[in-house]
C-alpha cells in the first residue's frame, strides 16, 4: 500500500499562493486596462494585447523611491478602476443611445434608470441591486490597488529583470504599432484603450464648457420672444389641438425593416377610415435631438426651437424665460394642459412649459395593472384627458401635450384595446399582463424583442386613429410624433439615424392648407422620400404657418 504524498511546506504553499495572486493580478489589469468601452469590440481578441499604460505606468514606478512607488501604485489603481467603471457605463449608453456616457451631462440618466429597475424588480430589489454594485465597484478598485502595489513592489524587488522586460516589450508595441498588426478589425496588438478613452473623456468636458457659451448665445436669439398674443397662432383659433409624442417611434418602425409592414398596414389602413370619417393627414419626418432615450430633450427641442442634446442645455432653458410652444399658446388664449401618464412625482420645469394644468399618474386615476414600464394603457391616457378636458360644456379651446408610454421599453406585456365606453377606472386590464408575454420571453430572441416593440407602436397607433374616431371633432387637431428612435436592440446600431415620423391630423381643410407649403404627404405615412427637418426647426415653422400675421 503505497503512502500518500505528503502536502507541501507551508512556507511553499504559501509562495504558490502569492504566485498565482501575483499572476491573476498582473492579468486583471490588464484586463481593466484592454478592455473596450463598446460591446461590439468585447470579443476574446481584445484582451491578448499590449497596453501602453502599462508600459509607461512601471517604467514610471521603477524609476521612483519606495514611498513615492507605493502612492503612485495605489492613485493608479484607483483611476484605473474608475476609467473601467466608465468604460463599462460607456457599454450601457451605446446599446441604449449609440453613444459613450458624458461625464459632465448624463448623470440624470440614473434616476430614471433606477426607476426602470424599480419597475422590474420592486424597490427593494432595485435598493439591493445598487448596492451590489456599488459592493462590486469598491472591491474592484481594492483589488486594483492591491494589484498595482504587489506588482510594482515585485518589479522594484527585481529591477534589472523588470527593465529588461519592459525594454523588450516597448519594442514589441512600438514595432505593432507602426505596422498597424492586430489579431482583428479594431483590436491592434498596440492597445491604448484606456489613454484613448481619458483623453477623449477630458477632451469632452472642454467642449462641454465652450458649448455652454455657444448655447447661451443661440437661445437669445428669437423672432418669437416679442409678437403679440393676437398674432400668435391666430389660424387655429377655437380649435383643440393635441401634441402627442408616441415613445420610440421612429423612422426604423415604417421603413427598411421587418417591423415596417405590420406598422404600414395600420397607418394606410388608418388613413382610410380617418379620410371615411371626415379626416385629413400630412406626414413627414423630424430629426430628434436623441436616440435610445432621454425622451425629455425630444420634448424640450421641439417646444423650444432649440437643439436639446444633453442634461445641461436643457437645464439651461428650462431655467430661462424662452418661449415655448405651450406657452405661445396659452398667450393667445388656449387652456394649456400636460398629462404625464408615466410619472409619479412633482415635475418643476413644468413651470417653465407654462401649462395651465398638469396630470400625472397620481391626478388620472387609473385603478390597473402596470404594463412594462407604462403605469397604464395609452388608451385610458387617451380617455382621462377627453373626460377632464375635452368633455366639458363650454370649454375654452385647449392645446395639450400628452405623452405616450405603451410602446417603451421593454414592450412587454402590451395592453389590449377595448370599447372606450368599457374603460372604467382601468380594472379592466387587470388579467391582461397575465395573458401576455413576458419580458422574459421577449428578450431571449432579437426577432421576438423587433416584434414586440412593432406591436407596441401598433397598439399606440391604434389608440391615436380609434380615439380620433370616436372623439374628434370639425375643432380637433392631433400632431403626433415619435420622441426618438427606439434603442439598438432593435434598430440595430449605427447608420440607423435619428429620425421619426410626425403627421397632422384635421377635419377642417384649412387647417392642412396652411401647411401646404411644406410639401408633407399625404396620410399617416410619410414614405421614404418625406421631408425631414431637425426637430429644433419645428416650432418656428409652425408658428410661420399658423401665425399669419407675425413676422
Amino acid at each position: 500500500m503505497s503512502t500518500p504524498a505528503a502536502p507541501p511546506p507551508r512556507g511553499q504553499a504559501r509562495r504558490i499562493a502569492v504566485q498565482v495572486l501575483t499572476v491573476l493580478g498582473g492579468l486583471l489589469i490588464v484586463a481593466a486596462l484592454v478592455v473596450p468601452n463598446d460591446l461590439n469590440l468585447l470579443t476574446p481578441w481584445a484582451f491578448p494585447r499590449i497596453p501602453v499604460e502599462a508600459l509607461v505606468g512601471f517604467g514610471l514606478v521603477l524609476l521612483l523611491p519606495a514611498r513615492a512607488r507605493r502612492v503612485v501604485a495605489v492613485i493608479a489603481g484607483i483611476l484605473l478602476a474608475l476609467l473601467t467603471i466608465i468604460k463599462i457605463t460607456d457599454m450601457g449608453f451605446i446599446v441604449a443611445f449609440e453613444r459613450p456616457f458624458d461625464l459632465v451631462t448624463d448623470w440624470s440618466f440614473f434616476g430614471p434608470a433606477f426607476g426602470l429597475l424599480e419597475d422590474s424588480a420592486g424597490h427593494a430589489g432595485a435598493v439591493a441591486a445598487v448596492i451590489g454594485i456599488a459592493v462590486l465597484a469598491v472591491g474592484f478598485a481594492v483589488a486594483l490597488v492591491f494589484a498595482s502595489l504587489r506588482l510594482t513592489k515585485l518589479a522594484a524587488g527585481h529591477r534589472t529583470t523588470a527593465f529588461r522586460t519592459l525594454a523588450v516589450l516597448s519594442v514589441i508595441w512600438l514595432v505593432c504599432a507602426v505596422f498597424g498588426l492586430q489579431f482583428a478589425e479594431n483590436q491592434p496588438l498596440a492597445a491604448r484603450t484606456t489613454a484613448s478613452l481619458a483623453y477623449h473623456d477630458a477632451v469632452q468636458v472642454g467642449q462641454e464648457i465652450k458649448d455652454e457659451k455657444a448655447f447661451a448665445q443661440e437661445s437669445s436669439v428669437d423672432a418669437y420672444r416679442n409678437t403679440a398674443p393676437d398674432q400668435l397662432l391666430t389660424a387655429l383659433h377655437g380649435k383643440n389641438v393635441l401634441l402627442v409624442f408616441v415613445e420610440s417611434y421612429g423612422r426604423v418602425a415604417v421603413q427598411d425593416s421587418d417591423i415596417a409592414p405590420k406598422v404600414d398596414a395600420v397607418l394606410d389602413s388608418g388613413t382610410a377610415s380617418l379620410r371615411a370619417a371626415g379626416f385629413d393627414a400630412r406626414s413627414g419626418f423630424l430629426t430628434s435631438s436623441t436616440t435610445g432615450g432621454g425622451s425629455w430633450l425630444a420634448h424640450s427641442t421641439l417646444e423650444t426651437g432649440l437643439w436639446i442634446n444633453n442634461q445641461k442645455r436643457y437645464t439651461t432653458v428650462t431655467s430661462s424665460d424662452r418661449l415655448t410652444m405651450a406657452s405661445a399658446f396659452r398667450h393667445a388664449g388656449w387652456r394649456t394642459v400636460n398629462d404625464q401618464p408615466a410619472n409619479f412625482a412633482d415635475w418643476p420645469e413644468g413651470e417653465f412649459y407654462d401649462y395651465s394644468q398638469r396630470y400625472d399618474f397620481r391626478s388620472i386615476g387609473y385603478k390597473g395593472p402596470g404594463f412594462g414600464y407604462a403605469s397604464m394603457p395609452d388608451q385610458f391616457a387617451m380617455a382621462q384627458f377627453q373626460q377632464a378636458e375635452l368633455a366639458k360644456p363650454g370649454h375654452p379651446p385647449v392645446m395639450g401635450e400628452i405623452d405616450l408610454v405603451s410602446s417603451h421599453w421593454p414592450w412587454a406585456p402590451l395592453p389590449r384595446m377595448v370599447g372606450w365606453n368599457e374603460l372604467g377606472d382601468g380594472s379592466i386590464f387587470g388579467p391582461m399582463p397575465a395573458q401576455g408575454k413576458t419580458t422574459g420571453e421577449v428578450w431571449s430572441d432579437p426577432a421576438k424583442v423587433r416584434a414586440a416593440y412593432g406591436d407596441s407602436i401598433v397598439y399606440s397607433l391604434d389608440t391615436l386613429i380609434s380615439y380620433l374616431r370616436t372623439y374628434g371633432d370639425d375643432n380637433t387637431v392631433l400632431l403626433f410624433l415619435g420622441d426618438h428612435q427606439p434603442n439598438t436592440a432593435v434598430t440595430g446600431g449605427e447608420g440607423a439615424g435619428r429620425d421619426v415620423p410626425i403627421s397632422i391630423v384635421a377635419k377642417d381643410p384649412a387647417v392642412l392648407q396652411a401647411i401646404s407649403g411644406w410639401n408633407w404627404q399625404p396620410g399617416l405615412h410619410p414614405g421614404p422620400q418625406a421631408p425631414v427637418w431637425p426637430m429644433s426647426d419645428f416650432r418656428d415653422r409652425f408658428f410661420a404657418a399658423y401665425s399669419p400675421k407675425s413676422p
